[in-house]
């Protein structure tokens, strides 16, 4: 499975106009927006490292730097399925989606994802699976990372 992570202070993803997922942040606050792509060898063990790796990623500003989680200072996730994350761009001009998932493999698996970051004790809000879905977010630092597991 792989994760783009985004540290951001505000974010919200919507379909048709209609938001379906949005971040409660307070002011001065921060969340994550977690764009989530699976492959066909995921398995949910994966989906459950991938959790606990978006939960426990230091990546909030401390005292000195960023050495705080979303589990240390409740930050809220918003979770977005992206098939796009496995892109094969090595050839021509037309990138390849056969490395990502079908979505009766992948759907379950940011299921999986997402309730094992409310297991943990993260609030989250999700996307629509398979939706064209716009996001808006404001990144903040600006923070972002790939994460592979």
């Amino acid at each position: 499975m792989r994760a783009v992570l985004q540290r951001v202070s505000r974010a919200s993803v919507s379909v048709d106009d209609v938001i379906v997922g949005d971040l409660d942040i307070p002011e001065g606050g921060a969340g994550l927006v977690a764009l989530v792509g699976v492959t066909h060898d995921d398995t949910p063990d994966h989906a459950a490292r991938l959790a606990d790796k978006i939960w426990r990623l230091r990546i909030f500003d401390g005292v000195d730097g960023p050495e705080r989680a979303a589990a240390d200072v409740d930050a809220p996730i918003l979770v977005i399925s992206q098939f796009t994350l496995y892109a094969n761009t090595a050839k021509g001009r037309r990138p390849s989606w056969n490395a990502a998932a079908p979505g009766p493999v992948a759907e379950p698996l940011v299921d999986a994802v997402v309730e094992a970051l409310r297991t943990a004790g993260a609030t989250v809000a999700t996307g629509q699976f398979g939706a064209h879905m716009k996001v808006d977010l404001v990144n903040d630092g600006p923070v972002t990372l790939v994460l592979d597991v």
